[in-house]
């Protein structure tokens, strides 16, 4: 077993090889990602499906539904949609102040929910007496709160893949969020990923400093 010392006289390139090594080591097993890959495929067969039902769902709805229309349980669905923020708000905060990783789901739900405070705010107060401050709200006060949190969220993100990266044995700058792969998963072609196999597992490169792949000295 290697000791601290000996963790010391290694070179950059050895420290490399021996963390893409153990990373390596603990890769799920092969079964577990063929697993992994085809809920992968269903998820993506759900969201093509539900991307095409939506569109022509919203294709009628902008065809049929009346300009103006007098709704029912007002108060209780604005009110029912407070309550919802305010709790969102309370779980980012706790997730927060308790440093969880879920502060980062919490702080997407939070950007979304203000998103939609402020478009329903706007749309619906539209050519009434309240249409300015529904503006001025969503200007001043929800856009920016929903930028902080998407920003915070992807802050987070990046420093979670850093991390990862370092102790996988990566190096270089972290990727953008569009760019980075999913932990656990074969990277590939999301389309032709549903009707393919996965690729398989790849081994982990070996440096050219010592025989048969270990580090020397």
């Amino acid at each position: 077993m290697l000791d601290t010392e000996e963790l010391r006289r290694m070179s950059p390139q050895e420290r490399l090889w021996l963390r893409q090594a153990l990373a390596e080591f603990d890769a799920p097993d092969p079964a577990s990602r063929r697993a992994s890959e085809r809920r992968r495929a269903i998820l993506l067969a759900a969201v093509i499906i539900c991307c095409v039902v939506l569109a022509v769902w919203t294709g009628v709805l902008a065809a049929t539904l009346p300009r103006y229309y007098r709704a029912g349980g007002w108060r209780g669905a604005w009110v029912g949609f407070d309550i919802g923020l305010l709790l969102t708000f309370a779980a980012t905060g706790w997730a927060a102040w308790r440093r969880r990783q879920v502060l980062i789901i919490c702080l997407v739900v939070l950007a979304t929910l203000l998103c939609c405070d402020a478009w329903f705010d706007v749309v619906l107060d539209a050519r009434t007496s309240g249409f300015a401050l529904s503006l001025a709200s969503a200007v001043v006060i929800e856009l920016p709160l929903a930028a902080v949190a998407i920003l915070g969220a992807r802050r987070l993100l990046r420093i979670s893949n850093a991390v990862l990266q370092r102790y996988q044995g990566q190096s270089g700058p972290v990727p953008h969020l569009r760019d980075m792969p999913l932990t656990g998963v074969n990277r590939g072609r999301p389309l032709t990923d549903l009707l393919t196999e996965p690729e398989a597992h790849c081994p982990v490169p070996t440096p050219s400093g010592g025989p048969g792949g270990a580090p020397a000295g």
